[in-house]
């Protein structure tokens, strides 16, 4: 199973993205989608599992939820938007990451890309950064993975550009 992960839209997507994610069988958004149009684009071009984040409407609200937990092949996965991260997992989700942990926890709102395997609780966190052309970072991003069975691997970070700029 391949899968493109991204957060931060804020309403826009880049161009590059669907060539990115041409070859993916889910996207997974991690929130701040910006507007239910830019979920429905992203859900007509392939299906789409999504949070929603802190600057996300009450459209968007009532049609996704704040915590996606799910089964992806053997490998467990929850998407949230305000996660926090290693060591500084949000209040909200800190006891259940320690009590019941997923084999792949996903948050964005950081607006920076991390990846890295947290052994306290023996979870793989990705945070895909921002893929949208407004917020704080300074590189659009998302990222590519693939799962099979309880074997993650062939990830990659995909860089769209400078934010603001948008390069075909």
């Amino acid at each position: 199973m391949k899968i493109g992960i991204i957060s931060d839209t804020h309403g826009w997507i880049h161009p590059r993205l669907f060539e990115h994610f041409k070859e993916v069988d889910e996207i997974w958004h991690a929130g701040d989608i910006g507007n239910i149009e830019t979920a429905d684009i992203l859900a007509a071009f392939k299906p789409l599992r999504a949070v929603y984040g802190n600057i996300d409407d009450a459209v968007v609200r009532r049609v996704y939820k704040e915590n996606l937990k799910f089964k992806a092949e053997e490998t467990s996965i929850w998407i949230t938007h305000i996660g926090g991260s290693p060591g500084h997992y949000d209040i909200r989700v800190k006891e259940e990451i320690i009590k019941n942990p997923p084999d792949i926890f996903i948050c964005g709102h950081s607006h920076i890309a991390k990846v890295m395997y947290d052994k306290r609780p023996g979870l793989l966190y990705i945070n895909p950064g921002a893929a949208g052309y407004y917020g704080f970072h300074k590189f659009m991003t998302a990222i590519r993975v693939q799962i099979d069975g309880k074997v993650i691997h062939d990830m990659e970070l995909i860089e769209l550009g400078e934010r603001g700029k948008v390069t075909l």
